[in-house]
């Protein structure tokens, strides 16, 4: 969601500036590249680049068919195939071995569902929702729709289809998508083939750290770098303040008993756990294990976290240790000071959230399964 976040700042000051803009999306992928379909780059009529949609490679020939579609007020659909060893000769270089379609648009601020509008839209709210956004690889001289739809799960949408019949095809499926999670791109067929990106977006990670002491700063500060929504509480006001933890999301002076009710919880949500104190760890546990929280984290050493469970088990039904508690907290890499232990943390919240192991990227045969990706589906109406 950083990178969203930056792209609207971004293009905020480009038309406090008059200047034109174009924002290029990587819509498909299909083998290796860099980033994955969703990378987005926003680029100004001046050569201002804010995201990125390879490590560095496509960005310079991106921005001058961006410049173009400024020019030509006209969405583009460009494809780079890094599969040919020769590659390099069209100075890209990128050794990928995948193909990557990348959609340019212009950005039209008097269009109230310009792409913009929806990230702004989305971000307004902490829900999930569906971004769909439609092109055609059979043939890149047709009309290239762009950005059209935002999709929320009570039915509520912003934008429109440009296809009749089918468009209740693509409603249905974006509604699965929102279900089960799984961005995809699939290609339908009504009069002629076209694709739609049914792109899954998340909001921000919440994090609630609990403890602001001086080992709460450095996992704090990483994870504003992330982009994440930081929440932190303590029950002492001289730790918690705004010198200390600046453009927190909140800062909350709170009794165990108070915190729950104090701070929304959704299922991006995250506690952590690191005041020090037992009690209060203590107490604000037997609260937290009655919440479907995908994470708790408890800093400390683990027969100090059995002692707490022991203690409060007659208070929250505990037969086991909860598969949603994690103590000591972090992943094994090491860590002895402050920074490396943020660090273990956020890296074992990331894999946690993305239902994965924390194994190193090197043992796994492909790294994102794009085996999915495409699916010709008939006109279907329903």
């Amino acid at each position: 969601m950083k990178e969203l976040k930056d792209i609207i700042e971004a293009y905020d000051k480009a038309k406090q500036a008059g200047k034109q803009t174009a924002l290029a999306t990587v819509v498909h992928v299909e083998g290796s590249s860099y980033r994955r379909a969703g990378a987005r780059m926003l680029v100004t009529d001046d050569g201002q680049l804010t995201g990125a949609i390879s490590g560095g490679c496509l960005e310079g020939d991106a921005l001058r068919k961006a410049q173009l579609v400024m020019v030509q007020q006209k969405p583009m659909l460009v494809t780079y195939d890094t599969t040919d060893d020769d590659d390099a000769k069209f100075g890209i270089g990128l050794g990928c071995n995948g193909i990557i379609h990348i959609l340019i648009e212009p950005i039209n601020e008097g269009h109230p569902t310009n792409p913009i509008a929806f990230f702004k839209h989305f971000l307004s709210k902490r829900e999930p929702v569906v971004l769909i956004t439609i092109f055609n690889m059979e043939n890149r001289r047709a009309e290239q729709h762009g950005t059209c739809l935002l999709y929320h799960k009570n039915g509520e949408m912003l934008g429109s289809l440009p296809y009749g019949a089918v468009s209740k095809s693509i409603l249905f499926d974006a509604e699965y998508v929102l279900l089960n999670g799984n961005t995809n791109t699939k290609t339908y067929y009504y009069q002629d083939s076209f694709t739609c990106f049914i792109e899954l977006l998340q909001p921000a990670v919440s994090l609630v750290i609990v403890g602001a002491g001086n080992d709460a700063i450095p996992l704090f500060q990483m994870a504003k770098v992330l982009g994440w929504q930081v929440t932190i509480v303590d029950g002492r006001n001289n730790y918690a303040t705004v010198t200390r933890f600046p453009q927190a999301h909140q800062l909350l002076i709170a009794k165990p008993a108070d915190v729950t009710t104090q701070i929304p919880v959704d299922e991006r949500t995250v506690f952590m756990l690191m005041t020090h104190n037992y009690n209060y760890d203590a107490a604000l546990l037997t609260y937290l294990l009655k919440i479907p929280l995908t994470y708790i984290g408890v800093l400390g050493p683990k027969k100090r976290l059995h002692r707490i469970l022991e203690e409060i088990a007659p208070q929250t039904d505990l037969a086991n240790i909860p598969a949603n508690l994690y103590g000591p907290a972090g992943l094994d890499i090491g860590s002895e000071n402050a920074e490396e232990i943020a660090l273990a943390i956020l890296s074992e919240i990331q894999s946690v959230l993305n239902k994965r192991n924390g194994a190193p990227l090197r043992t796994k045969p492909i790294i994102h399964d794009r085996a999915h990706n495409m699916e010709l589906l008939p006109l279907i109406t329903r």
